[in-house]
Parts: structure tokens; C-alpha cells; sequence
């Protein structure tokens, strides 16, 4: 494609857009990038939900009440989703990350940009997502990672929204950046996808101890408390894996943290009220229409804390309540009566 002659406006209204994944996320980047590109292609893993977004303009089963744009085209094919794609994003859930990305490698074009923004660890291997994609793919693929405080049903309302967009390569980093920004989504760049990967993949852990805390009576005191020792147990391990603690400090660190213990639609924090009433956690997630993140994170978190050797007192409670039978007070108290140190 010639950008010469063109104004920045022309250029990326006439950019084409993939979007692997058409749950509430990648729906809702579906509708706040409308605007931005001629042309979305969203492949959606169910035929019948394919369908009905095409003839209803609407996807009732993740993202009910919202419209869909008319230049936003639902299909089920990867090859004919990724065809003459400029930028594709991969929202897909993390344990189905590596297969969808096999899928997609014979039809991704070299020159395509290409998006994470997949909030997760692969269970099997602890890789970030980025990493499972570079095993994937072929080498030299333009990557970047988004992430950062978002509700799917807010930004898709056009509720103004800021996150961050993170590759080891700057101008991979801005091109998408002036690609995706908008009225209402705004991007900031990063050089550290490690860090923002890491950040939001831990902090869904941190939101089932929030609706735990929740769910039990527990206050605000006790809910500043968890986020603020929470972000300091997931910058330890970032750090230890090769993040700078500073993005830990940003939109894709505390921001996201904050809004996903805090926040009523937050999955991961409903899985730990859940888990306080005493419900099963295989009723729990079996019950939900999209994945909690945090569940299969708290197992990859559990195992990278051990193997990098750092403390993560809020994994280990969780982990031992989601897969242990422990009980959330006992967790509570257990966190509590730790031996006493200094911040």
C-alpha cells in the first residue's frame, strides 16, 4: 500500500483490520476501531454467533445491547479474515493462543503488524503470550502487546479509555498507536511488553483475592491493602522475569489492577465472590459465558514464583483455595498472620 500523497486521516481509514477472537473484547475493539480502518474482519470461533452477529448487527452472546458497525464483517475462515490484513489483533483466550496462531502463520502477510492483546500465561509452558507467538510464527513478525484498565462493554459504549501499546521495536509501537487511537481510546506507547504481559496477566490473580475479600464482608481498608501489596508482589516477579518496575507503576500494572479488583464486571473478581459464598469453582466456571483469566494464570503464577524464586504470598493463598479446597477466610487469616516484615 503507497502512503504518498496522502493525508494521515486517508491513510489509516484505509487500512484493513483482523480480529482474531470475537468475545467481549475483541468485540468492543471491533467497535471503538471502526471508525479508524475501511475494513474489520472478526473471526468468531462459533458459526451460529457468526451468523447472527452478520444478520443482527449485534453480538448477543459477549457484548449484548451494542451494535456493531457495518464495516465490521463476521466470519469463521482464517484465511479469508486475515486476507490483505494491515494490522491483526489476537484476542483469543490463552490456553487456545498457540493453536489459533499455528492457524494463523500460512495466510499472515510479512509486512502485517501484529497485536496481542490477549491478558494471560500459557498454562503448560508459563510463556507470555508474546513468547508463544514468537515460537509460532516466524521469526522477524512485527509485534506488539496491548493492554491496560479496560471493560469491554465501557470502551464499546465509547466511555474514554487509555491503554498501553508495548513492543521491543518503537516504531512498530507507534505505528499502531497512530493507527488505533481515537476520540475516546487512547494509546500510549511502551518499550517493555514483558512487563505490561506480566502485569496483565497477574493482576486477574489479584482480583479473585479482591472479590474473595468481598464476598467475605471485608472493606475498603482490607481491598487497599490487597491492591497495594498485590502490585508489590506482581512488580517482584515482573522484575525477576526482565520487566522494568516502573511499567508495573502504569496503566498496564496499577491502572489495570486497580480497575479489576475494584471494578463489578470485572470475571476474576466475581469467580472470588463466588468462591466466599462457598460455590465450587468448577460450578463457577462452568456457569460463565467468557473465561476467567485469572483461574488458569493462578496456576502459571504459582509455578513461575517457585521457579524465579520470589515470594508471592497472595498466588500461593489463592492457589491453594482454587485448587486445594482451602477455605477464603482461612487465606485471609493465613495472609494476616504471615511473619512480620518491612514494606
Amino acid at each position: 500500500m503507497s502512503f504518498v500523497g496522502r493525508t494521515r486521516s486517508e491513510i489509516f481509514h484505509s487500512m484493513r483490520l483482523a480480529i482474531i477472537g470475537a468475545g467481549g473484547w475483541g468485540t468492543a475493539l471491533a467497535i471503538v476501531l471502526s471508525p479508524r480502518f475501511e475494513r474489520i474482519r472478526l473471526w468468531v470461533h462459533e458459526p451460529d454467533l457468526a451468523a447472527r452477529i452478520a444478520a443482527t448487527r449485534e453480538n448477543d452472546l459477549y457484548l449484548a445491547g451494542l451494535r456493531v458497525p457495518g464495516n465490521v464483517c463476521p466470519g469463521t475462515s482464517i484465511p479469508w479474515a486475515l486476507e490483505d490484513a494491515d494490522i491483526v489483533a489476537g484476542v483469543m483466550p490463552s490456553q487456545h493462543a498457540r493453536r489459533l496462531y499455528g492457524e494463523i502463520r500460512p495466510y499472515l502477510s510479512p509486512s502485517a503488524l501484529l497485536v496481542s492483546a490477549t491478558k494471560g500465561l500459557e498454562k503448560t509452558s508459563l510463556l507470555r503470550m508474546s513468547e508463544v507467538i514468537s515460537q509460532t510464527l516466524p521469526a522477524g513478525a512485527q509485534l506488539a502487546v496491548l493492554s491496560g484498565p479496560t471493560f469491554a462493554p465501557e470502551v464499546a459504549r465509547g466511555e474514554p479509555a487509555a491503554v498501553v501499546i508495548a513492543s521491543k521495536d518503537r516504531t512498530v509501537a507507534q505505528r499502531i498507536q497512530q493507527a488505533f487511537s481515537g476520540p475516546t481510546f487512547r494509546l500510549y506507547t511502551n518499550s517493555d511488553p514483558v512487563g505490561v504481559e506480566l502485569g496483565a496477566a497477574l493482576k486477574n490473580v489479584v482480583a479473585i483475592a479482591a472479590g474473595v475479600c468481598k464476598g467475605l464482608g471485608l472493606g475498603n481498608n482490607t481491598l487497599a491493602a490487597l491492591i497495594t501489596r498485590g502490585l508489590a508482589e506482581i512488580t517482584r516477579l515482573a522484575e525477576a522475569m526482565g520487566a522494568q518496575p516502573r511499567t508495573l507503576a502504569g496503566l498496564a500494572g496499577l491502572g489495570d489492577l486497580v480497575l479489576t479488583c475494584s471494578g463489578d464486571l470485572s470475571r476474576n473478581r466475581m469467580v472470588g465472590l463466588e468462591l466466599a459464598k462457598g460455590r465450587k469453582l468448577a460450578d463457577i466456571v462452568g456457569s460463565m459465558k467468557m473465561v476467567a483469566e485469572g483461574v488458569e494464570t493462578c496456576d502459571a503464577a504459582f509455578a513461575l514464583g517457585h521457579k524465579f524464586r520470589v515470594e508471592l504470598p497472595i498466588v500461593e493463598q489463592m492457589h491453594a483455595v482454587l485448587h486445594a479446597s482451602k477455605s477464603p477466610a482461612d487465606a485471609i487469616r493465613d495472609l494476616m498472620e504471615r511473619s512480620l516484615k518491612s514494606e
